[in-house]
């Protein structure tokens, strides 16, 4: 096993020189020193190497009159003798700062044979993500300061957008909806349960968007490859489960039935696509069950709409539910839509 050690010593402004000290197992410390900056132009470098017990060790000393950081790196070999199995696994290193204002960053490795090599670290994802917010303060907050001022003090939004949780589709980014112009609920299939189905985040979320934030238009927006809606057709329905993922999706019964009524000729990709969009439908007619949502909807204070996001092919289809002539349907079932719109 081979460990190595990554030091990068971050070393103040005095032109005097600090030291550090590594200290492996039981084996006898090393004084390292430090490197100072001066206004010199010349750089030394000395080295030695100590053999404490099984412990290899590499000691190097560079005066430098730079003002650049210094970069150490310090590898240290085990001897397969003397050390048992566990202590060749979990080999301590201990780095110790002589003194404070030494700014130390560490990082060990222990590499093996057929070990996995992470590709992609967390603090890497979570680096790219501070820059995209500051990228973010930077272009937009501060540019529209006065807007995101106003949006501090309250929200008011005329759409509800109810979106699938797939990462693939996030409404803001594909409709282009800015700060304060929508409330989004988004969960698996962007189903929504009747009402008597009794209280759950996405009708909690409704109620305060309706009933609070008064938002004039309700989107339902489905999409191409809705992993929720093939495991509802996938399901069985008799089927009884603890799992939360199966029992959510039973909200979508309704459509599946009626997808395995009108398509069961199409293959099973078909029909999955067929009731994407048969789930749309589904879910607006459940909205309606919601007696302080019907109210506004025949008020016309309140519309109901479609959306189908296609980004295999990156295509939008949007209609409106046609409440009154849904009025005159529900003995006979079917959906009455209008306004349809195809964006390609």
């Amino acid at each position: 096993m081979k460990v190595v050690l990554r030091s990068v010593l971050l070393l103040p402004k005095q032109p005097f020189l600090r030291s550090a000290t590594v200290s492996v197992l039981g084996s006898s410390p090393v004084c390292k020193p430090e490197f100072p900056r001066s206004a010199a132009s010349t750089s030394t470098v000395s080295g030695s190497k100590v053999k404490v017990s099984e412990i290899e060790q590499t000691q190097l000393g560079f005066l430098n009159s730079s003002k650049t950081d210094i970069f150490l790196r310090l590898q240290t070999s085990v001897q397969p003798s003397g050390l048992s199995p566990r202590d060749k696994i979990n080999l301590p290193l201990r780095l110790k700062a002589s003194r404070d204002g030494v700014g130390l960053v560490q990082e060990t490795i222990q590499t093996k044979e057929n070990t996995p090599m992470s590709i992609n670290k967390p603090d890497d994802s979570f680096r790219e993500m501070r820059n995209r917010f500051l990228r973010f303060k930077k272009e937009k907050y501060l540019v529209n300061l006065e807007c995101y001022k106003e949006l501090a003090q309250a929200q008011a939004p005329k759409f509800l957008v109810i979106s699938c949780a797939d990462s693939r589709v996030c409404p803001s980014y594909i409709l282009g909806f800015q700060p304060g112009e929508a409330f989004i609920i988004r969960n698996v299939a962007n189903f929504v349960p009747p009402f008597e189905n009794g209280p759950c985040e996405t009708n909690a979320a409704l109620e305060f968007s309706v009933n609070d934030l008064q938002v004039e238009n309700i989107l339902v927006t489905g999409h191409s490859c809705c992993g929720g809606i093939r495991a509802l057709m996938s399901m069985d329905d008799e089927e009884k489960s603890s799992s939360f993922i199966k029992n959510w999706i039973k909200v979508g019964k309704a459509a599946k039935s009626t997808t395995k009524a009108t398509a069961s000729n199409l293959s099973f990709d078909q029909q999955c696509k067929h009731c994407e969009k048969e789930s749309i439908n589904n879910s607006l007619m459940n909205l309606l069950t919601y007696p302080w949502v019907k109210e506004r909807v025949a008020k016309g204070l309140l519309s109901l709409h479609g959306g189908y996001y296609d980004f295999v092919d990156c295509t939008y289809e949007k209609w409106t539910l046609d409440y009154l002539k849904n009025i005159q349907k529900q003995e006979t079932g079917g959906y009455a839509i209008k306004n349809r719109e195809f964006w390609s």
